[in-house]
């Protein structure tokens, strides 16, 4: 049967719908020895010890219930100690925060619960591999807004007023970006706030990332200047506090947001792991430092990779956030796909193609440095001889 026929088992929107390219990188590499992975977006630290004590003494402490469908009180009011302190924005714990099953969750609540059947929303691309098939999912159509090279891979407010028609709805985007490390300041943010708020968008920031800024201060979007009562604010403790398997995250809107998303949220999920919640609990109260060794880690390893990569002979930006570097594979001549393949069989170092994250990702692979010194030491040399073999 031919992609996207309707057949009585499976709707038409999965049908559609194409698999991870992440996944599949991430699976060859996987089940091939002496395989460096740079593919997936994941901290190589371990969840922090207090973190993890905390969730097992609420397992012996005999913690196992559901908590409210929103989350612990006790976890979103130290969501909103954390957003005001660091970001400088305030949420109610009462309605204005919601915890969820990883940030995934609340990107799908967000678009769920605000957009209706053939509303248009504008994703900005590159882009996390979820945004667009959960727009699709729910009925809406996505809209690709690249920032590729030619704009440091920042959204320009040009690029976003020519994509804006009369059905766009809302806007998705991420700084610091996964895959491209890029990072908006507050200038360059706030002109973009100035065209969603003269078109009436509603704005689904992911700042999943925000606690990894190197070289300068992470601004919230909803912090900015009539920003706060349109934004979806998005972030969890996958990436800063090393938890991605704990699968927690948590959202900030305005109550008419929220409410409408724990609508779907509590017939959906129910609620958040309770053990995983109290895990949270611990890491924003005691776990700041442990965030600030892992991101000097994190900058040191940037520093090299970026270095190596353009030694090798690939034009790499050095990436303001995240753990990615985003280098261009144009000085081989092969189109990303075609290089992350044939540097995995040949030098067995895996790397996503940057097409998988969409237009502006094209001619550019994803390397994750989120990984130990050594093996990036080792997938550099091997990436230098694999370009050195395939110059043109």
């Amino acid at each position: 049967m031919q992609p996207g026929t309707k057949n009585n088992r499976l709707s038409r929107a999965v049908s559609n719908i194409k698999p991870s390219g992440i996944r599949r990188f991430f699976d060859l590499a996987a089940n091939m020895e002496d395989c460096i992975s740079l593919g997936v977006g994941e901290p190589d630290f371990v969840t922090p010890w207090n973190v993890r004590e905390a969730s097992m003494a609420a397992l012996e402490q005999g913690y196992t219930s559901y908590t409210s469908n929103a989350g612990m009180f006790e976890l979103r009011a130290a969501i909103s100690e954390y957003m005001h302190e660091r970001f400088n924005v305030g949420y109610d714990p009462k309605e204005e925060i919601i915890v969820t099953v990883g940030a995934s969750e609340a990107i799908d609540l967000a678009v769920r619960a605000t957009v209706d059947p053939g509303d248009e929303v504008l994703v900005v691309t590159p882009a996390f591999v979820s945004y667009e098939p959960l727009v699709t999912l729910s009925g809406a159509v996505p809209v690709p807004v690249p920032a590729d090279a030619s704009t440091d891979f920042k959204l320009a407010k040009e690029r976003l007023e020519a994509a804006i028609t009369d059905r766009s709805r809302a806007i998705i985007l991420s700084f610091p970006n996964n895959p491209t490390g890029a990072v908006m300041n507050d200038i360059e943010l706030q002109a973009i706030a100035e065209v969603a708020e003269a078109h009436d968008l509603l704005v689904f920031s992911d700042e999943i990332y925000a606690e990894l800024s190197y070289d300068t201060a992470h601004t919230a979007f909803s912090a900015l200047e009539h920003m706060r009562d349109r934004t979806v604010l998005i972030s969890g403790f996958s990436k800063a506090f090393a938890m991605t398997g704990w699968r927690l995250g948590f959202v900030c809107a305005p109550p008419d947001i929220t409410q409408a998303m724990l609508k779907i949220h509590q017939y959906s999920l129910m609620c958040a792991p309770t053990q995983a919640q109290h895990g949270a609990l611990e890491a924003l109260r005691n776990g700041r430092d442990v965030v600030e060794k892992m991101t000097n880690s994190y900058r040191a390893r940037r520093n090299y990779i970026v270095h190596a990569l353009n030694e090798a002979g690939l034009s790499c930006r050095f990436p303001g956030g995240s753990f990615y570097a985003f280098p261009s594979v144009e000085a081989t001549g092969m189109d990303d796909e075609t290089f992350a393949e044939q540097l995995l069989v040949e030098e067995k170092v895996a790397v996503v193609p940057g097409s998988v994250f969409g237009k502006g990702g094209e001619g550019h692979v994803r390397c994750s440095y989120a990984t130990s010194m050594t093996a990036l030491q080792t997938a550099t040399a091997r990436i230098e001889a694999f370009v050195h073999r395939h110059a043109r």
